[in-house]
């Protein structure tokens, strides 16, 4: 779940939970979109029960609840979007006929978190089966060591200084190594390996490099 930037605007996927609830307004999107690429790498088809948002994590299975008319859908998150402020997801044609807002193009709607999906799982489960799905998302025990110090003070002063940048956090690990006692400052909260690089790619600090907590 590594940030992105759209037109000049840094996006955070967020962490969300089972029973989450969320209001907005919804858009659709179909024929000019249809088979191209999605934002997690699939192929976008309309007539499958997808949906592009900002910062939900990809494959996030989600219900859809029209306010106007009190119809829902359920649907899988796998592309990003829709890139403007007053809207909060983007359905695909097909889920878009479900809640019947195709003729008005966007509608006020509720959103409620039910499940996640692994990437192969590409289809939205069953009703029967959504008690089966996860119930909340595993924090992976990758880490990026930002720092690291002989003395406990500067790692306490590198701690505080970079705790919660961008939404990660800071620990410092008290390791013995063959250069004697070591403080090292480990950034946490990546969700993959490939996060923690896509993170590190960044820049924000220079001789970072990705490590794995036991």
């Amino acid at each position: 779940m590594n940030p992105y930037v759209i037109r000049g605007i840094k996006y955070y996927p967020t962490v969300v939970n089972v029973g989450d609830e969320f209001s907005g307004n919804a858009s659709w999107y179909g024929p000019d979109f249809h088979g191209k690429l999605t934002s997690n790498g699939e192929t976008y088809n309309m007539y499958d029960m997808t949906a592009a948002h900002k910062t939900l994590p990809m494959n996030t299975i989600v219900k859809v609840t029209n306010k106007k008319n009190g119809l829902s859908t359920v649907v899988r998150i796998n592309d990003r979007g829709p890139f403007i402020a007053t809207r909060i997801i983007d359905l695909s044609n097909t889920a878009a006929r479900k809640i019947d807002m195709i003729d008005d193009g966007t509608a006020p709607v509720t959103i409620k978190i039910l499940g996640f999906h692994s990437k192969e799982q590409k289809q939205v489960p069953l009703q029967e089966e959504l008690k089966d799905v996860p119930q909340d998302q595993q924090i992976a025990n990758f880490a990026l060591q930002i720092a690291s110090f002989s003395r406990f003070e500067g790692a306490l002063l590198t701690q505080q200084k970079y705790d919660n940048i961008d939404g990660y956090k800071t620990i410092i690990k008290d390791m013995q190594t063959q250069n004697g006692r070591m403080f090292k400052v480990w950034l946490k909260g990546f969700r993959s390996e490939q996060e923690a690089r896509d993170y590190k790619s960044l820049g924000n600090f220079k001789d970072s490099f990705i490590v794995r907590e036991d």
